[in-house]
């Protein structure tokens, strides 16, 4: 008898990140991070538990994938269900999975969905998330909907993902800028395996639960402002962690910079901005990414006509910049000039979230 189920899953985009991990076998962080899924890109997965299947079967956008964490993570589900069917696994990304936007998180999570109905599971959202963040941390926080925060918690059982907010709570946007092409000098995966040997380590873990109450209540007030203020400092902060970390078997690197020239710009430049009057607010992920920067809506619609004008069709590889948007005002010509000079930076699909949901 064939099983089959298909699911959809967003990534999502960390206002406070994660950064050190308490359980590497469990992906249990060491602190709990807010974040939001976005919409307009999606991952979609089809898994079918078929007899005739002498091993799995994994196709990403249509290629055979080898990534064994997929297997292994058909093991648990087995497991739950009690099946020991191989299976067949089908899964498309409507972004680049190197553009910087964790292709892991939504295609886990639409993974745990998939995979968990095909093989006749009813979980509840808490069970997903569990599920989900064993394959990938952070595709704990692409099953609830909107505005999600990731807690912590100390062991596998209370280690997940809640909604702070619901998806129409707040109309913002994203976009996504690339900046470079080239590979992590070292994966985020080792960045997180480092990150205690860093001076500043324990300082920011101390902050981050004042950080996370703050902006959960500029989040749910809708206080523009003071939310990306907050998302600026804590993404600074994480990103001291990684450049005084001690890189072990990386003996010519003196702490893990994931910037480039172009990062150290961009935050000068969104600085420029407020100063003009265009409120923009920057976070930036452990990748070689612009900020991820807030402004409001009338000027990404400029920033959307100048990506058509520059005839960019594909994201390339390499870091991003997303934009959160919120607001109308008359500054929209300051961002297009901004943009349209910064190294002339290919521009990326807008990816406005009206955050985003879980499907089946």
């Amino acid at each position: 008898m064939e099983r089959k189920a298909t699911a959809t899953a967003h990534p999502n985009l960390a206002f406070v990140k994660y950064w050190g991990r308490a359980n590497a076998d469990l992906n249990i962080p060491q602190n709990s991070s807010i974040s939001v899924n976005l919409s307009s890109a999606t991952t979609t997965t089809s898994v079918a538990f078929l007899e005739s299947l002498n091993s799995d079967v994994v196709k990403i956008n249509g290629r055979v994938s080898r990534d064994l964490r997929v297997s292994h993570h058909l093991d648990r589900i087995r497991q739950l269900a009690g099946i020991n069917e191989n299976a067949s696994v089908e899964s498309w990304n409507d972004f680049p999975a190197s553009a910087g936007i964790a292709s892991s998180a939504s295609g886990f999570a639409a993974l745990s969905l998939a995979a968990s109905k095909a093989a006749g599971l009813d979980l509840d959202e808490r069970q997903l998330s569990i599920l989900a963040r064993k394959g990938s941390g952070s595709a704990c926080r692409s099953i609830p909907d909107g505005f999600v925060e990731w807690v912590a918690g100390t062991n596998d059982g209370d280690s997940y993902a809640r909604q702070v907010a619901p998806p129409d709570h707040w109309d913002i946007r994203i976009f996504t800028v690339i900046v470079d092409e080239g590979e992590k000098p070292i994966s985020s995966s080792k960045g997180h395996q480092y990150a205690e040997t860093s001076p500043f380590y324990h300082a920011r873990l101390a902050a981050v639960p004042r950080t996370l109450h703050d902006l959960r209540q500029a989040l749910l007030c809708r206080d523009f402002s003071s939310f990306g203020k907050i998302i600026e400092r804590e993404a600074v902060a994480m990103h001291c962690v990684a450049m005084t970390s001690d890189a072990a078997n990386y003996e010519w690197l003196s702490g893990i910079y994931y910037w480039q020239p172009a990062t150290v710009h961009m935050v000068r430049t969104v600085q420029t901005w407020r100063r003009q009057g265009l409120e923009v607010y920057f976070t930036i992920d452990a990748g070689r990414k612009f900020p991820q920067k807030v402004v409001p809506l009338e000027a990404v619609f400029i920033v959307i006509l100048f990506w058509k004008c520059a005839q960019s069709p594909h994201p390339q590889e390499g870091g991003i910049v997303a934009v959160v948007v919120e607001r109308w005002i008359v500054w929209a010509g300051t961002l297009f000039v901004a943009v349209h000079t910064i190294h002339r930076l290919p521009l990326c699909s807008l990816l406005p979230f009206r955050p985003g949901t879980l499907d089946i």
